[in-house]
This record gives C-alpha cells, structure tokens and sequence, in this order.
C-alpha cells in the first residue's frame, strides 16, 4: 500500500442531506461499501446496531476466524515444529506485518515492530528516550491524555528519582476553549528549553479527537534539544501518517481500534533508523537478539540492527493472525480512499449532530476542530443538559457510542466499514431521544 498523500480539503465539501434517501445515494456510489460486508455487524434483539465506537473496539472481520483456526490446525498438526514447518512459520512470524504497519505509519521497514502491547511497548521505549540529565529532566504532554499515558510517565520519572508533580507538565487549553492551539503547545516547548527531556503526545487525542500537528512539535522538541514520542493508538489507520519524515523519535500503538485486530491485539512500535544503531539504553530480552545466533543462547546480548531489536518475547502468533488479515483489509482499501471517505463521514455526522440539535432547541457542543485536517473519523459531543442519560438512551434505540468522563459522547463513523446509512440512523435515533418518545 502506498504511503496517504497530504490533502487539500474543501472549505465546503460536498456532503449527504438528512434524509434517508441522500444517505442510500452516497452509499451507492461509496467505492469503499464492499469492506462493510467483510466485518460482522453486532445485533441486539436481532436488530443490527449503529456501531459507532471503532475508536474503542474495532469490528471484527469475516474472515478472523479461519485466519486463526489455520494457525491452530498448525499448532495441532506440527506442535512446537510449527515454528519452521507451520504454514506461516512462527519464527519468523512477526515479519509479516512489517510491510502493512510501515505503510500505515509512514515508516522504512527496518523502523517498525509487532510485539506486546500499547503500554508495555511506552515503557519499553521510555527506557531508550527518556533520559533525564541536569535540567534536562522535564516530560511535556497534552492536557488529559488517556491514564494509561499519564501513569507511564509519572512512574519513570519516578524511576529516576525524580517527581512527576514538578517534572510531568500538561500544555493547557486556553480559557473557554476544549482543543489545543498549535502554537501553544510550540510556545510551552520553546519555554522550557533545556529542561525538557521528552515531549509525548497522543497523534489523536483520545477525549477530544484532535489530531495534532505531529511534524511541527516534533520539530520544535528537536530544536530545544528534547525527543519526540507519540501514542498513535487514535491515529494509527485513522489519519495519514509520515512518521520517518517528520523525524518522530519513537511511536507507539495498539491495532483493537481501528485496525481491527481484537481485544488485547499486539501492539506496534517505531523508532527512527537514525536511532538503530545507536548506544541507546533498552531492557533486553531473547526475541531482540539476531536471530541469526539466537538459538547459540549466548551470554551476550547482540540486538537485532532494525527496530526488531527491542523486542523480548516470542510473537503471539495467534492474534498476529488476525492482524495479518486487518492489514490486509487496509493494502486493499486504501488510506488515501479511506480518509477521503473519513472526511465526508465525519462531516455528515457533524451536520446531523447540529441539524438535530437545533430542531430540538438542544446545545450538542462538538469539542473535536471543526477543521478536517485536526480531526480524524470522531466527534466528541457535550450534550449540555442532557449528559449521561442520552448516552445510555441512545444505547436503548441500538446505537453504540461511548461515554467519557465528565461529560463526553463520543461517536466515531469509521470509513472502512461504516455508511451514511449509519449515520442518519444515528440522527433519527438521536432525535427520539431529544424529542421524548
């Protein structure tokens, strides 16, 4: 799959009217509507429902299972001879999606790895880019990144004897405003110069849905002297992604949410070819060993010269199947075609969610940009006066979205496997809930 071109997006894009018809209209003439048929749609009262929250779990594809149940045969049939002799031999299994996560994330092939999770993958890479020293001590985040974020930072940072009150710092919204501005965040950057040791933010902010402006903070992390890292678990298959050329030092992500890989799937790791082959610190562990020797069980530890060599354990080669076949679904899709369709998506959801509100007389304030090119395939929506009770009426009326705390709805219309038919869905079932039946 070729790397997502950059875009130069309407100011007034063409977009479905509300009504059923229009909808069936666009759906028609949607290059991408066969990939919907490739994923099991959950049902409820046998009754399909509006899922809108790919952002959190992505559907499963069609095809999951056989993908899995040919490793098992595999497993069945050759036992630990499956690592060699195995139709995809496990060894060597984790290669596979080299090429597929590369594209994605707009990386070289030697600056990707399948392995762990999201989080085990952070403190992996923490180890390597994070490495405090004088005043150089500081971690610089978005304001409210996700929890998981938060307690990896704090607890390195405790790890080197330092305080997460004084040494972890949260770039703050302006007043009155939800998102972040691009220049505030560079003007925090510029101010704590020299005491900043790493900047990490998410690539979409998860609360907000916010896609930030990966290539300049990484650029302004650089020019402070600090490093650059992002949690792409919201971009990754979300947003186009050019992580080598916009020099990031090392990423980060999880494939359940819009890649579509399953609860729990293997996680993904960058780090930049410039960083390979350098004397950066890493917890070692056998699967990172060139594999070439790595069955001698050497004393000395020699990392493999990709970013391979932070891996420590063997592939989970059941769930990587799965991936395999995610990956797939997306060479043949198309992130160009993907995002176009995200685009249109996501602003037809964003027309219903005002046109419905007005009807209604009800503020349903979209905190996510406005702007296409700050926001992938979610919105974010306070319901003023309405809150967690719409949440869970809407779940009444067969529509899966989500609740954040304190006061969030989030909706995600993803393009891979969702229609316009399911976002006037969503408004008619948005209006029963605002109109009381």
């Amino acid at each position: 799959m070729g790397i997502a071109p950059s875009y130069t997006l309407e100011t007034e894009m063409a977009l479905p009217e509300y009504n059923l018809a229009s909808a069936r209209k666009w759906d028609a003439e949607d290059i991408l509507r066969q990939f919907r048929e490739q994923f099991h749609i959950p049902k409820v009262n046998n009754r399909e429902v509006v899922y809108l929250t790919g952002n959190s779990l992505g559907l499963q594809p069609q095809d999951a299972e056989a993908a899995m149940n040919a490793e098992l045969e595999d497993w069945a049939r050759f036992g630990v001879e499956g690592h060699f002799h195995a139709r995809h031999p496990w060894y060597s299994y984790h290669e596979r999606l080299t090429a597929g996560a590369a594209s994605l994330v707009g990386a070289r092939r030697n600056e990707v790895v399948m392995m762990n999770q999201l989080t085990s993958n952070l403190h992996f890479l923490l180890v390597s880019f994070y490495r405090p020293h004088g005043k150089r001590v500081k971690i610089l985040t978005e304001h409210r990144p996700f929890p998981s974020d938060s307690y990896a930072l704090a607890s390195h940072i405790k790890f080197h004897g330092l305080d997460p009150k004084q040494h972890l710092v949260e770039v703050q919204p302006r007043e009155g405003e939800h998102t972040l501005r691009t220049e505030d965040i560079l003007a925090r950057i510029e101010e704590l110069g020299d005491e900043l040791a790493l900047v990490l933010f998410s690539g979409v902010q998860y609360y907000t849905g916010q896609f930030f402006d990966i290539a300049a903070i990484a650029a302004k992390a650089h020019e402070v002297g600090a490093m650059a890292g992002f949690d792409l678990a919201h971009a990754v298959g979300n947003v186009p992604l050019q992580l080598h050329d916009w020099e990031v030092d090392f990423a980060v992500w999880c494939t359940y949410k819009y890649l579509n890989s399953g609860p729990g799937s293997v996680g993904g790791a960058f780090i930049h070819g410039r960083h390979i082959a350098s004397d950066l610190p890493r917890f070692g562990g056998w699967w990172g060993h060139d594999k070439k020797t790595r069955f001698l069980m050497g004393p000395e530890f020699s990392p493999m010269p990709t970013a391979e060599g932070w891996q420590v354990s063997n592939a989970p080669v059941l769930n990587m199947a799965i991936h395999y076949l995610a990956l797939s679904q997306f060479v043949h899709a198309g992130m160009d075609k993907l995002r176009e369709k995200s685009i249109r998506l996501t602003g037809y959801a964003e027309k219903v969610v005002q046109e419905v509100g007005r009807k209604y007389g009800v503020h349903l304030e979209v905190i996510t940009p406005a702007d296409p090119a700050q926001r992938g395939c979610q919105l974010s929506v306070i319901a003023h006066g309405k809150g967690r009770a719409l949440y869970e009426r809407l779940a009444q009326e067969y529509v899966s979205v989500d609740w954040r705390e304190p006061n969030v709805i989030r909706l995600a219309p993803v393009p891979m496997y969702n229609s316009f038919e399911d976002v006037f869905r969503f408004g008619q079932a948005l209006e029963k809930c605002l109109s009381g039946q």
